[in-house]
């Protein structure tokens, strides 16, 4: 992407990358823009603030926090950004549209690679596969037993989605050729031909009673921060299955814990967590969880359409047509203006 100069020559614009995108990621950045990337094994953090002076575009990545006193900090040579990610609960977006700052993210392209992680993780919980192949790799797999390695079949299990966009209705599609039944509970009923044959419940209280194997697929949003708390984990039937794909902050885990010691829940399948990746280290210690480091997005296909995305929007900021992943159009309308 070019602009002119004052004194009319072509220069590219420039974009910084707090981190490193695929290859093909790498080399459309590079060819399109006079680009720099974060190499750096920590998260760019406050440094953002320096590092980022002389650039009109930023590409953050998921661990990169961008709060209203960070927004309000950068460079006001900083035009636009882009995160490498779906959520955005890491950017003050009110923050970034007071300061007119257009703000595009990954939507739609990792609905699949998400759905498939959360039913690996409902099979692995169910199926205990996580302590049977610890045992397996201590060497105690020994003479085999009617009650060695008992898990859970999950045909005729009551499935409850807890958010049903487009990774719940991923989730559910995949679910019902395990003989799942399904429900769900969401803010809105959705249209039928979108329930995947689920049945909705009205309260998230009504779904947990229903839920032998809980799925959680909501936003993490300011109401919703610290909803799976332990009144409404002891609403599931004893021995249910928690599955989390969305947000670690949903879940009240000092709660969860709890539930798991007290015999209250039978597995546990997780890719996110609170303060990840500093996790609170009680995980570790729980036999009956399947544990993954926040992997839902992680396939060469996925990764590199979500770094194409974000380019994809970057670019329709300069370009002057603004797209459809664009989060805050309050801002692009503020501040948009076309150019040569």
């Amino acid at each position: 992407m070019t602009s002119k100069t004052e004194d009319g020559a072509n220069r590219r614009r420039r974009l910084l990358v707090t981190g490193l995108p695929t290859d093909a990621v790498v080399e459309r950045a590079s060819a399109e823009f006079d680009v720099q990337f974060w190499r750096e094994a920590d998260p760019i953090g406050d440094r953002l603030l320096d590092v980022a002076s002389g650039f009109e575009a930023v590409l953050i990545m998921p661990d990169d926090k961008l709060n209203a006193e960070r927004i309000g900090r950068l460079p006001a040579s900083v035009e636009v950004l882009g995160t490498h990610s779906v959520g955005y609960d890491h950017i003050d977006l009110d923050a970034a549209t007071a300061r007119r700052l257009p703000v595009f993210n990954t939507p739609d392209v990792l609905t699949d690679a998400v759905a498939d992680l959360a039913l690996f993780l409902v099979l692995a919980a169910a199926r205990g596969t996580t302590s049977a192949e610890a045992a397996l790799r201590r060497g105690e797999w020994g003479r085999w037993a009617p009650t060695l390695f008992l898990g859970r079949s999950l045909s005729g299990l009551r499935l409850g989605i807890f958010g049903m966009g487009r990774i719940g209705q991923a989730i559910a599609l995949r679910a019902a050729a395990f003989g799942l039944r399904l429900h769900y509970h969401n803010r809105t009923r959705l249209a039928e031909d979108k329930e995947r044959g689920a049945q909705f419940h009205e309260s998230l209280e009504s779904l947990l009673s229903t839920s032998d194997v809980f799925c959680i697929c909501a936003p993490s949003t300011p109401q919703l921060r610290g909803s799976i708390d332990s009144q409404r984990l002891a609403l599931l039937p004893r021995g249910a299955i928690v599955v989390n794909v969305a947000r670690g902050d949903l879940v009240d885990e000092a709660a969860l814990f709890a539930a798991v010691q007290e015999g209250c829940l039978g597995a546990i399948g997780t890719d996110v967590y609170r303060g990840e990746p500093n996790i609170d280290a009680r995980w570790l210690k729980l036999s009956n969880a399947t544990l993954l480091p926040h992997i839902g997005s992680a396939t060469h296909e996925v990764r590199t359409a979500m770094g194409m995305l974000a380019l994809d929007g970057i670019h329709s900021h300069f370009s002057g047509a603004p797209a459809a992943n664009l989060l805050n159009p309050q801002a692009y309308a503020a501040t948009h203006r076309s150019w040569d």
